[in-house]
């Protein structure tokens, strides 16, 4: 028995790209921490407080 496709328009719970990192890890090496982090540059351009703007 296959397994039906999803319909369209509904996501899946996994992507992908969500499996792959499950088997082999965040960078391809099975168990090793994820290095990646916010450098001290982007996190002072990053604002602190956003404005959501104007309706009109």
């Amino acid at each position: 028995m296959t397994k039906s496709p999803e319909p369209n328009g509904v996501e899946p719970s996994r992507s992908e790209d969500d499996i792959q990192r499950e088997q082999l890890g965040p960078r391809g090496v099975p168990g090793a921490p994820d290095p990646a982090k916010m450098t001290p540059q982007r996190e002072k351009k990053t604002p602190k407080h956003v404005d959501p703007g104007h309706t009109a």
